[in-house]
């Protein structure tokens, strides 16, 4: 019995060990301060290229969102082929933890972890301060590009992730459709496309709620405060999100999956697509105003 009591309690504490913690959402500068030297951790600056020249976080990699997050043509996703180069050269593998910043936005910072999950990478993690007088007091800041250990990034492909223009079409009056766009856009007043509005039914949750601007850089706000801004959505329900280009979105997905919405998926062709296809349907508040 003493032999199959310790058998037990062997078994169940290599379980335990065995399972992976889950890589935080958000981490703080003062964590990232502790951890710069791990070797399993590569930071991602997001920031156009001349921004990232002129200062950075040491050891931290430039990929300027339009040129590597989305095509010039219609602000989509890149090729698979493309990606899968980009992370390996960068030195991220499966067991890379990434810490990804942007200029203020987060919207962009979001746009490459939204990527890097989508392809299966699930260690990607926001600074929580954007690039600033924060992060330039509190973290060693350097004018050049580190020198990169390539490895193997392998991507798994979760196709779930993201909804079509038909799948969008098809959910209008049947499940929850978010727009992470400014409200000047939502009304109607101010766009990108040919077209001014939003895709009817649509709720207006834009991505500017998740953070709040300080004198010492943009700082994304703390969870508790989060479940204030999406309270009044049910969590089991099916929701599509959409904004512009992918972007806004994905900062509402990835924030929204943390707080335990289970079934959120991104509408990636969002208002440039949908905005400029005159065969889908679409509301326009301001000119109802106008009236």
């Amino acid at each position: 019995m003493l032999r199959l009591l310790f058998f037990i309690m062997f078994v169940m504490s290599s379980t335990v060990f065995a399972v992976e913690k889950e890589t935080p959402l958000v981490v703080s500068v003062e964590w990232l301060a502790q951890h710069l030297e791990d070797e399993n951790i590569v930071i991602i600056d997001v920031r156009k290229k001349e921004a990232y020249q002129k200062g950075h976080i040491k050891g931290a990699v430039n990929m300027p969102v339009m040129e590597d997050f989305f095509t010039k043509k219609d602000l989509k996703l890149p090729s698979l082929s493309f990606l899968t180069n980009l992370f390996s050269n960068a030195g991220i593998d499966k067991n890379t933890h990434v810490i990804v910043y942007d200029n203020g936005q987060f919207c962009w910072a979001a746009r490459a972890i939204w990527v890097l999950k989508l392809l299966g990478h699930n260690k990607g993690s926001f600074l929580e301060y954007s690039y600033g007088k924060y992060v330039q007091k509190h973290l060693p800041i350097s004018t050049k590009a580190p020198h990169l250990v390539k490895k193997e990034f392998i991507p798994m492909i979760n196709n779930n992730m993201i909804a079509t223009k038909l799948d969008t079409l098809m959910a209008i009056g049947k499940d929850i459709i978010l727009d992470g766009r400014t409200k000047e856009m939502y009304m109607g007043k101010v766009s990108i496309a040919k077209r001014y509005g939003h895709i009817p039914t649509a709720k207006l949750f834009s991505g500017l709620n998740n953070y709040k601007k300080t004198e010492d850089g943009h700082k994304l706000k703390s969870f508790d405060k989060l479940k204030k801004v999406y309270a009044s959505l049910p969590k089991e329900k099916k929701m599509i999100l959409y904004c512009q280009d992918g972007a806004d979105a994905a900062l509402d997905d990835l924030i929204m999956q943390r707080l335990g919405f289970k079934n959120t998926v991104v509408y990636e062709g969002g208002w440039i697509e949908w905005g400029n296809d005159e065969r889908l349907p679409i509301e326009n508040p301001s000119v109802k105003e106008k009236k």
